[in-house]
């Protein structure tokens, strides 16, 4: 892939990055030249969106087939009060457009599903996953390992969160290949089993937690920066403020 040059303004506004010698300016080029995929643009999505239009990331397209609620504003915080009844797609692009605008928005307003999750993840060199539903999330880590995209997946509720990063397609070093997120969740739980936020609630905060960890782990990917949650669940306990993490194999079955 031919990267770009940076110009003067993106030197500028990226200096902090291009200065640190994990990222320097080639990884600073690799961020312009991404192109990532932000499925969700409600709790968790909403940080990924701003840190990583912030960092830099040249093209971000975001799926979404659902409009702001005034409920929403507790923790969707890339909408505003003013937003409320737009679809969250056009409400996270003006607020993109208005932190960077050297950042291309992709918007699909649309739920993702069978029919066009090949379509739209093939256009994309990484997928975070800010959806609420198991669906969507197996749909995802299914689609995904097929065609050998990157996931960066996440979930929250109530005061709990966890996040992990999904290459099945690579082995690690002693030749083991990844494990796929089946080997993590083998199935959904039964319908009902697993309340949803809106029945149980979650703290505004915790989705900024986990929101700007999937956001750092994409910058990771990205830029070959440290060790991505690879074969590796992060943990956060918000009430005990601890966070802890947990390995995981590919199971010898599959």
């Amino acid at each position: 892939m031919t990267r770009e040059p940076l110009t003067t303004s993106e030197i500028e506004r990226y200096a902090r990055h291009i200065v640190l010698p994990e990222i320097g300016g080639a990884g600073q080029q690799a961020l312009k030249a991404a192109r990532v995929l932000v499925v969700g643009s409600g709790g968790l999505g909403a940080p990924v969106l701003q840190y990583l239009a912030a960092a830099g990331v040249g093209t971000i397209g975001m799926v979404d087939d659902d409009t702001v609620s005034l409920s929403n504003l507790q923790r969707q915080v890339i909408h505003g009060t003013p937003d409320i009844g737009r679809p969250k797609v056009d409400s996270a692009a003006d607020a993109i457009a208005r932190l960077n605008p050297h950042v291309r928005i992709i918007a699909y307003q649309h739920r993702l599903d069978e029919s066009n999750a090949d379509d739209v993840l093939s256009r994309h060199d990484i997928v975070v996953d800010g959806s609420d539903n198991f669906t969507t999330r197996y749909l995802l880590a299914d689609t995904a390992e097929r065609l050998e995209v990157s996931l960066v997946t996440g979930a929250v509720g109530r005061f709990d969160g966890s996040l992990t990063v999904l290459q099945p397609w690579k082995q690690t070093a002693d030749g083991r290949q990844n494990p796929r997120y089946r080997d993590l969740f083998p199935e959904p739980p039964p319908a009902g089993v697993v309340p949803a936020c809106a029945e149980v609630g979650v703290v505004g905060a915790l989705t900024g937690v986990i929101g700007t960890l999937q956001a750092m782990e994409v910058i990771k990917l990205i830029t070959g920066a440290g060790e991505p949650l690879v074969g590796r669940l992060l943990m956060y306990d918000a009430l005990a403020a601890r966070f802890e993490t947990i390995r995981y194999r590919r199971s010898e079955t599959k």
